[in-house]
């Protein structure tokens, strides 16, 4: 069995992909828009709808990004406009210091620290932080290094 989180941006899909390209060095593996479905596919389904409205054909239908050796799946959603992920957070575990600092400062830019990144009991680094998403995430410094 594989569990893998699928986020859905409402219609600001193709924005975190580039944001987690830049800030995390994810890599496209699976990118579908609506205009890559046959005409028929949504015909009489609710998940053609996108705030009410058939997707724009540029709209993110599915994606799939690696980032280290996790992949994630993204869409566009509903297209709503307000993507909310409530009670869930993604965890990234480095190996270096150096890299959860990289990670933490490029995750934050725009978003909200929650826990700055600092030494504890039971790792050099954690923190939390929600990025400019909303998309809640704790770093953690892998502390068998």
């Amino acid at each position: 069995m594989k569990v893998q989180s699928y986020l859905s941006f409402e219609g600001r899909c193709d924005e975190a992909i580039a944001f987690y390209k830049k800030a995390l060095g994810a890599e496209v593996v699976q990118l579908m828009r609506y205009s890559d479905a046959p005409a028929d596919a949504f015909e009489g389904s609710a998940d053609a709808s996108c705030a009410g409205a058939t997707p724009g054909p540029d709209k993110v239908m599915h994606s799939v990004l690696r980032v280290g050796e996790t992949e994630l799946m993204l869409s566009d959603g509903q297209c709503s406009g307000k993507a909310e992920f409530k009670g869930i957070m993604l965890s990234i575990t480095a190996s270096t210091d150096a890299d959860a600092r990289k990670w933490f400062d490029a995750l934050a830019d725009g978003g909200h620290v929650m826990q700055p990144l600092t030494s504890t009991f039971f790792t050099s680094n954690f923190g939390m932080l929600a990025d400019r998403f909303g998309v809640a995430w704790m770093l953690v410094v892998d502390a068998a290094n």
